[in-house]
């Protein structure tokens, strides 16, 4: 092999590119596709969407991507879209718009709608304002069992276990992620005020350490050496 022959096949193999030159190829997603990137992945997600995670997806800085959210939630309302992108929990997710939704569940439910029983409603009110809280003290506010809709709550998971009272020794239980996604809250700070749904809570600092003596929860619990049948007692609390 001559050295025109080696000088040849220098002068056909490519040159790699510089790490910086690669860099300066790589240009930023401009707004129309940002936004389009954002609802792609926004359609695909099965929980709530941080900041952080989605302007990781999609190459970009917050402070670009958490604007770029704010403005697709208001062109979603503006124009009364069925879709409503919204921030709960701790994470952005689209939603069915509330207007739309008698035909959603006309789809997907046939006309029946699940709903939490008036009772369940109560038991998570006061876990909700008063978080977190054994079941007995949950029992002394209500006057009745709630062994029940506790487990109800539980199984859809709008409550979990939240470590022990050092004084009972008794389980507690707190709101969840899901708890907030659900009421479309970012947090327990946007309750609304308390006085208004629950007058008389505010007497669960009151009760007893000692629930045995309180006649409230003696009445809601004499019974329980029996271990009801779960689905017959669920059918009877009120």
């Amino acid at each position: 092999m001559t050295d025109a022959d080696v000088t040849g096949s220098e002068a056909t193999e490519p040159a790699a590119p510089e790490p910086e030159e690669r860099a300066e190829d790589e240009s930023e997603l401009d707004d129309a596709t940002l936004e389009s990137a954002l609802e792609a992945i926004l359609l695909v997600v099965d929980s709530p969407a941080s900041n952080e995670q989605l302007a990781s997806a999609v190459g970009s800085e917050v402070r670009r991507v958490k604007p770029m959210l704010l403005s697709m939630a208001a062109k979603f309302t503006e124009r009364g879209s069925g879709i409503d992108l919204r921030y709960a929990g701790d994470g952005w997710r689209f939603y069915t718009r509330t207007a739309y939704a008698p035909y959603v569940e006309r789809l997907l439910l046939d006309g029946a709608r699940s709903k939490l029983t008036r009772a369940a409603l109560e038991t998570l009110a006061v876990i909700a304002y008063r978080q977190p809280l054994t079941r007995a003290r949950v029992s002394a506010v209500r006057g009745v069992n709630v062994d029940g809709v506790m487990r109800t709550l539980l199984a859809r998971g709008l409550i979990s276990e939240a470590g022990v009272d050092p004084e009972s020794n008794g389980t507690m239980y707190s709101t969840t992620e899901l708890f907030l996604e659900r009421l479309g809250l970012a947090s327990l700070t946007d309750l609304p005020p308390l006085a208004p749904l629950l007058p008389g809570v505010d007497l669960i600092d009151e009760i007893s350490d000692s629930m045995d003596t309180d006649p409230r929860v003696t009445r809601s619990t004499k019974n329980r050496g029996s271990k009801p049948d779960p689905v017959s007692e669920l059918d009877s609390d009120d």
